[in-house]
């Protein structure tokens, strides 16, 4: 075993395939000061992820039972297996569920095993099955279910939704105060966080908003069409898409914008993947051809798509895909990025909304880590990293009376740089005011750019 400084820090986690994923992952817990262990068959990946971080290194099968041993799974609070075989990492986290007194997460991608996750969580004992590509097929049908969003987060099961999106020259909400555009509007929302020139700010009602800036707002679901309506933003879902690739991601895509009554053509360079479309999604048009050729672009119609989506494996072919829709056409575009090393080179090309699924897994286990951490109770329902990690939006559940619990909100003592943006009420989304309260069986929404939180009592200065 390769092994660095052993000083024992936060959960001891195991995390077996060193891919894209569970680097990203590897980072992100790093950040978080748990204690890792890291097993592939690839010396040197291995070798790699133990010379940039303070962890520990083991090569070798990660279903092996010795493997595992060495690993110190005996001690282990979590084991995280994301390979790229589904079953070796439902396997992985078989045995060690057996040998160790561990919760255990698998990656599971395949769609037939997606529609078995919960069965098979249930049934193998495992805390979490999680699905990059399905993820990022949400992410995406949220958005073009509102078009003129940047990013479109839910939170609540749904009832409550995190909505980004940039001010326009001219907008309504332009010149005024966020105090002032309350006043104009009778919806009911909260603008929790603002992006400008590269800084976020954690807005008070005297923040005077400007055309350029980053705005994300909070709702209810349903009010959420209310508001974009009232600053003069189409709300219509995007009528038709055109997706480059047809591998997972697509058609996870196509199946819920199909489902909507979205008009979906995906192009694919395999034959034999277009047969299997063809028959997985019948109401689906299914194009055999190379989605980077420009002629078969035009051929095909993508100077009058409603939305375009390049979903190929290729960072680089994606981002040229979405630059060239912007330029021929009036799309609203996705682009998926699976790599985050040139975030900001990526943040700096107009590339319209950009989904990176490796963040979205990460973001899943950190809030089930940052839960289980502090308690045993998982007091953190979702969690999302928002403005490239500077600010967080979290979920927690409120599961017992506390510091927090029955004062109005304006008498907390409430750190700065810190929201508390919707109160979720038995399926009832408030947008609170400094009268309302926290009460038990809540769930509460922090934004704040303080990075970390845990617990309910982490707002409190």
């Amino acid at each position: 075993m390769l092994k660095k400084n052993s000083k024992k820090r936060g959960l001891n986690i195991i995390i077996v395939g060193c891919g894209k994923v569970g680097t990203t992952i590897v980072e992100q817990l790093i950040k978080e000061g748990h204690d890792i262990t890291i097993i592939d068959k690839s010396p040197e990946k291995i070798q790699e992820l133990t010379n940039l971080h303070d962890i520990m290194g083991l090569v070798g099968n990660g279903a092996s039972h010795s493997v595992q041993m060495e690993a110190g799974i005996e001690n282990a609070h979590l084991f995280i297996a994301v390979t790229d075989s589904d079953e070796l990492n439902l396997l992985c986290c078989t045995v060690a569920t057996q040998v160790g007194n561990c919760a255990a997460i698998a990656r599971v991608r395949t769609p037939d095993y997606s529609q078995e996750a919960e069965y098979l969580r249930n049934k193998l004992g495992l805390a979490m099955i999680i699905n990059p590509e399905l993820e990022a097929a949400k992410e995406a049908a949220r958005i073009l279910y509102l078009p003129t969003a940047l990013e479109v987060n839910s939170f609540a099961h749904n009832q409550a939704e995190l909505v980004k999106f940039r001010v326009p020259v001219g907008n309504l909400m332009d010149g005024l105060t966020i105090a002032q555009l309350g006043q104009k509007l009778s919806c009911k929302f909260l603008i929790c966080a603002i992006e400008r020139n590269k800084e976020v700010f954690i807005p008070s009602g005297s923040f005077l908003i400007a055309s350029g800036d980053i705005v994300s707002i909070t709702s209810s679901a349903k009010e959420i069409k209310s508001f974009f309506e009232a600053i003069g933003f189409k709300t219509n879902s995007v009528k038709d898409t055109m997706i480059i690739g047809g591998g997972n991601v697509a058609y996870y895509l196509a199946s819920q914008l199909l489902r909507r009554g979205i008009a979906v053509k995906i192009i694919e360079r395999s034959k034999a993947r277009c047969e299997e479309l063809t028959t997985l999604l019948p109401k689906a048009i299914i194009i055999n051809g190379d989605g980077t050729e420009q002629d078969l672009l035009i051929e095909e119609g993508i100077e009058y798509a409603d939305s375009f989506v390049p979903l190929t494996g290729i960072d680089e072919e994606n981002i040229v895909m979405t630059l060239y829709a912007n330029k021929v056409s009036n799309a609203k575009v996705i682009t998926k990025i699976n790599r985050i090393d040139f975030r900001d080179v990526i943040g700096s090309l107009n590339l319209g909304s950009v989904v990176y699924p490796k963040n979205l897994v990460a973001e899943k286990i950190i809030a089930y880590v940052r839960a289980k951490k502090d308690s045993m109770d998982r007091n953190i329902e979702t969690l999302y990293h928002m403005f490239d990690s500077r600010a967080e939006a979290i979920e927690f559940r409120i599961t017992e009376a506390s510091k927090v619990t029955g004062v109005p909100l304006k008498d907390l003592a409430l750190k700065n740089n810190l929201l508390v943006s919707f109160i979720n009420r038995k399926g009832k989304i408030i947008i609170p005011s400094g009268q309302d309260c926290i009460q038990p069986g809540d769930t509460v929404m922090i934004v704040t750019t303080h990075l970390g939180f845990s617990d309910i009592m982490d707002i409190l200065k």
